[in-house]
């Protein structure tokens, strides 16, 4: 659906993505992940043609969108939805002609426009909040509204610039869960940028992580939560606090076995207790997985680790 390949990009000289490559499928919802400046808002905007890039490659369907031409590039857009932070909402205008506004400006027919208004905003719950304009709406609202109107076009892809960041968390697992029924329905590619972890954790199928325009990580979402390499526990900030004796084996559990009582039956067949230091559980994308660190005596270290490897459990020594 989407096939990005040592994508590069430059201000100037200053470079703000290096060497990108990735593919999204169709029907995916695919994350962009970075901090302030890693440069996901640059590379969504490649994505639908507002930003060109030096060299590499950008394909959305089949077509290479550094080479499309004006008009071109206008009827590609239209296959591409977008939705942003603060809404970019009309204030003059009325909920149903601002999502009407894309259609008008396409040139539909009254009828067609009237009955694919009223569609879209029973669709996001809004049928109710027809007359009302932006000014009497919550900002969660708005959104919806939002994500509407990027809709009236029917678009294959639909791009969103951290279109969660101004809501409170439960206007945002709201939303969250919209798109996600949109998604199932409508079988739209999803792409979000966001800084936000725990907006990757809810939706996202797939994640891709951004530190200054490199690619620092790229895999499935559940993978990169499950067990993270160091550039990820650091983008987290995470700080995992251990015992300073003894040994510290971290154990990782995906969602087929997170609800495992693994650490029992190995205290009970291998006739030894263990310090559990911590653990925790998640939900990853609808799946429970889960971590737990244990701290052994060192005279134990290997009697335990071939146990664990006996079971194909992941782990390792912190």
């Amino acid at each position: 659906m989407i096939s990005i390949k040592n994508l590069n990009k430059y201000y100037g000289d200053i470079k703000v993505l290096n060497n990108i490559s990735i593919n999204i499928q169709k029907g995916e919802i695919f994350a962009i992940v970075g901090h302030s400046g890693a440069g996901k808002s640059t590379l969504l905007r490649c994505i639908n043609g507002l930003e060109d890039y030096k060299d590499g490659s950008l394909l959305v369907g089949e077509k290479e969108i550094k080479s499309l031409k004006k008009e071109e590039l206008r009827v590609f857009r239209k296959n591409i939805g977008m939705i942003f932070q603060h809404f970019s909402l009309i204030q003059r205008k009325t909920v149903f002609d601002n999502v009407a506004l894309p259609m008008e400006l396409w040139g539909y027919s009254k009828e067609e426009i009237t009955k694919k208004v009223k569609d879209l905003l029973s669709l996001v719950g809004l049928e109710h909040k027809l007359d009302s304009y932006p000014s009497e709406l919550s900002g969660g609202q708005k959104q919806r509204v939002a994500i509407a109107r990027a809709l009236t076009l029917d678009p294959d892809v639909l791009l969103s610039d951290e279109a969660t960041s101004a809501l409170d968390p439960n206007t945002t697992t709201s939303i969250l869960n919209l798109l996600k029924e949109i998604n199932e329905k409508l079988n739209i590619t999803i792409v979000i940028v966001t800084h936000e972890m725990e907006v990757v954790k809810q939706i996202a199928q797939k994640a891709l992580l951004l530190e200054h325009g490199n690619i620092i990580g790229l895999d499935d979402t559940e993978e990169l939560f499950l067990k993270p390499d160091e550039k990820m526990k650091e983008f987290l900030g995470e700080n995992e606090v251990v015992p300073s004796n003894g040994v510290n084996v971290k154990l990782y559990f995906p969602k087929d076995n997170a609800y495992q009582s693994f650490i029992t039956k190995m205290a009970r067949e291998l006739n030894m207790d263990f310090n559990i230091v911590w653990g925790k559980l998640e939900e990853i994308n609808t799946h429970i997985v889960g971590n737990m660190v244990i701290n052994i005596e060192d005279k134990n270290k290997n009697v335990v680790l071939d146990y664990i490897k006996q079971h194909d459990i992941v782990w390792e020594v912190l």
